[in-house]
């Protein structure tokens, strides 16, 4: 049984709707809600969802639900952003990070947080991947995206598309299969991973009429892999390594950028699909979507990509251990 942590992410947001949706599937591992607990009642009797929770005392038997209370400064209003209640979120995260690399929590899973509000109030603050990262003092992470058995993990995130060609450097997309991988094998239970990559231009560089990433950098890197045991398809253009007989074939795509993967996975699962960093020394899932102030508190949240992610947490807690 597995001990998994669940952060509220941004108070006045449908964190607390999902959460406290996602705690009603039944689990036989333990569930750590880390936030705000008035906040957390407040919203599940505003929805009429039963809800009962103990305060955290550590890891236990059985699925109970418990909770580490970050009490909120002020008021929480669904849709209504507060800076004074910033510091209930990070303690949140804080508490998660220490948790995990302390080996106490096997896995957290975090509900969306608002940059903006985190920024305002004074602490630059870019995403959960890159907090956990400084936490672990982490130089290099991955983000990888996961619909049902569609994988998508990303050489370079949220960079302007100008700046993506020069992020695209040979160490980058080693140490971007390299991680994914490992986590394919540690934490996905796959002995043998096949990754497709795709190449950064129009397909994938049309022998360098295209573009020369593909021949200066991508495929030296792949063929260097190779040459070290991995099981590698491409440089692929991204137009066409989305089909299904491709697909079968492979247990992740490696994107060069954001929206060159994500669209088509998040087109096959937005609202089921779960972000997952990988090469962090703990186990780390959250949302595909924001903060949806504006779905806060009505009734209209779906809470099936939290539900996936906490899935996804359980069974990548017990594949590693």
């Amino acid at each position: 049984m597995a001990t998994i942590a669940i952060t509220l992410g941004e108070p006045a947001g449908i964190g607390p709707d999902t959460v406290a949706a996602c705690l009603q599937e039944p689990s036989p591992h333990q569930r750590v809600v880390i936030g705000c607990a008035r906040t957390l009642h407040e919203r599940a009797q505003q929805l009429g969802i039963p809800l009962k929770l103990t305060p955290y005392s550590g890891p236990s038997e059985g699925g109970e639900a418990q909770i580490i209370d970050c009490p909120c400064a002020q008021p929480v209003e669904p849709g209504r952003l507060e800076v004074a209640n910033v510091e209930s979120v990070l303690t949140s995260l804080k508490l998660a990070a220490e948790g995990a690399l302390s080996g106490e929590f096997d896995a957290i899973v975090t509900a969306p947080v608002q940059k903006s509000v985190i920024n305002d109030s004074g602490c630059p603050f870019t995403g959960h991947t890159e907090y956990f990262a400084e936490a672990a003092v982490c130089e290099k992470v991955v983000m990888m995206l996961a619909a049902g058995k569609l994988r998508v993990a990303l050489v370079t995130t949220h960079l302007p598309l100008h700046a993506v060609p020069k992020a695209i450097t040979c160490a980058n997309v080693r140490e971007t299969l390299t991680i994914t991988h490992r986590a394919l094998v540690s934490q996905f239970g796959i002995a043998a991973p096949r990754i497709a990559v795709l190449g950064l231009n129009p397909h994938a560089g049309e022998g360098g009429h295209l573009g020369s990433e593909e021949i200066d950098i991508i495929s030296p890197t792949i063929h260097a892999l190779r040459n070290d045991g991995m099981d590698l398809l491409g440089p692929l253009p991204a137009d066409t390594a989305f089909q299904p007989f491709i697909l079968d074939e492979v247990d992740a795509v490696v994107a060069q950028y954001h929206d060159q993967g994500l669209p088509v996975l998040k087109y096959a699962g937005f609202g089921e699909s779960v972000n997952v960093t990988l090469g962090l020394p703990f186990i780390r899932t959250s949302v595909d979507h924001g903060t949806a102030l504006d779905l806060a508190g009505t009734g209209r949240a779906k809470s099936g990509s939290l539900m996936a992610a906490f899935r996804l947490a359980c069974t990548l807690a017990e594949n590693r251990s």
